[in-house]
């Protein structure tokens, strides 16, 4: 992707990092907020690391040309960190304190989300994770800084199979079935796993567990076992140039792509767009949103920065399915220094401590949304003290060979069944790191 120079400066090769500010001193400015930003647009990620991050940046800029929060101004600063969780823990430990100290991060990785953890509580610095990282981190008397928003793997997961349900005619249906997870053989990938295998016991289908080694281009011998086993679904989690080899290689061995179901990081343009007719059919979990050109928010977006020659990246991808993700992913931090705002006051720079409150007290219903931009894109979000997640809509969408169709239905993860799961793994993890639940009472204060 083409970076504007005017706010990018690489020092890529010497540190591994990429800096962009909002004016030439925007750092030396008294009345910042500090957004860090781990990207990966470099390395066999790239082309789905870049888009998000193209989307994240745009959302910073578009609040700055916007007057900011409540006249609080923005500076950001990119960090390179390749998708590897080493580099990942490093571009933390570089940016955390710098600028006033971070706002929030957003590791973009579960790989890294699982490292910092246990960092962001000791540093008081909350980590949104919308749409990944670790699903028991929903339960805020444990993660205190943790915020999967949105949903997790285990959302997603529980949703995919709502989706096979419903097409076998329910669930009773799925007796007997052969379903197989082709994972990303990375914290990542191994995520779903706990929900599949309780709906396998739930639902008595045969579930077979097939990873992948990073980055995902040799999957010769996976798809030889499905040929081999036939399954009736594949379920795909991967990331990067795993997606599109998984379906080149579905193509070549004849299993048929609208019997495959991919998490959302496997439905975006980069996944299908070299594959085209190919993978025409292929299924996968939309986050609430899908490609959006026609959204207010693109649209006004384009009309702020694009039309000025301000826009981080291509035009022509403003809107995409990743694009989305990382604009949404900023305006969900955005929204959470608003509302810290509102109890620590208007107009002032938040710590991260205070930031954590706001984002565990998201009220974004659908008449805020709406007059934000985001109109037929977004669901309500409320959070709370307890449940850091505040949403767990999804929609499937399908790919007839040049753009992906949504299909209207909503989705929603079964709360019972996820409830158990996240409350059982997130009191073992208390325990193993000796963390005493808040109450309620303590969530007020």
């Amino acid at each position: 992707m083409k970076i504007r120079s005017l706010a990018l400066a690489f020092s890529l090769a010497a540190v591994g990092i990429t800096s962009t500010v909002t004016a030439p001193a925007a750092f030396a400015q008294a009345k910042e907020q500090f957004f860090p930003v781990l990207v990966y647009r470099t390395g066999a990620y790239a082309p789905n690391g870049t888009p998000w991050a193209n989307g994240y940046v745009d959302y910073l800029k578009y609040v700055n040309a916007k007057g900011g929060i409540n006249g609080v101004k923005l500076s950001f600063e990119e960090c390179e960190f390749g998708y590897a969780t080493d580099r990942g823990v490093e571009c933390y430990e570089r940016l955390k304190g710098k600028n006033g100290g971070a706002t929030v991060f957003q590791p973009l990785s579960t790989g890294v989300t699982f490292a910092l953890t246990d960092k962001a509580p000791v540093d008081k610095i909350p980590l949104i994770t919308a749409g990944y990282g670790r699903s028991e981190s929903q339960d805020g008397s444990v993660f205190a800084w943790n915020f999967p928003l949105l949903g997790t793997y285990w959302v997603g997961a529980d949703v995919a199979i709502q989706a096979l349900a419903k097409r076998e005619g329910g669930f009773d249906n799925l007796k007997g079935k052969k379903i197989a997870l082709v994972y990303h053989d990375s914290p990542y990938g191994k995520e779903p796993i706990p929900l599949l295998q309780e709906r396998a016991k739930m639902h008595g289908f045969n579930l077979t567990l097939l990873p992948v080694a990073h980055p995902g281009v040799e999957q010769k011998a996976t798809w030889l076992q499905i040929r081999q086993n036939r399954p009736d679904y594949v379920l795909l989690w991967g990331w990067g140039v795993m997606n599109s080899t998984a379906l080149k290689e579905a193509q070549a061995t004849g299993f048929p792509r609208d019997k495959m179901y991919g998490i959302w990081w496997a439905g975006a343009e980069p996944d299908v767009k070299d594959v085209a007719e190919g993978a025409k059919g292929y299924n996968a979990m939309a986050l609430q949103h899908s490609a959006e050109p026609e959204s207010k928010i693109v649209k006004d977006v384009l009309e702020t920065l694009y039309a000025k020659g301000q826009g981080t990246g291509e035009k022509a991808d403003v809107g995409s399915v990743l694009y989305m993700r990382g604009l949404i992913s900023a305006m969900l931090g955005v929204e959470g220094v608003r509302k810290a705002q509102e109890r620590y006051g208007k107009g002032k720079v938040m710590t991260g401590e205070q930031v954590r409150w706001g984002l565990e007290n998201l009220n974004l219903d659908q008449k805020t949304l709406d007059a934000m931009g985001f109109a037929g894109v977004m669901r309500p979000v409320l959070t709370s003290c307890l449940d850091h997640m505040g949403s767990s809509w999804v929609r499937v969408q399908s790919w007839n060979g040049s753009k992906w169709v949504v299909n209207n239905e909503w989705f929603q993860a079964d709360d019972k069944l996820l409830r158990g799961m996240v409350l059982n793994a997130s009191r073992k993890y208390g325990e193993e790191k000796k963390i005493t639940p808040r109450t309620p009472e303590q969530c007020k204060m």
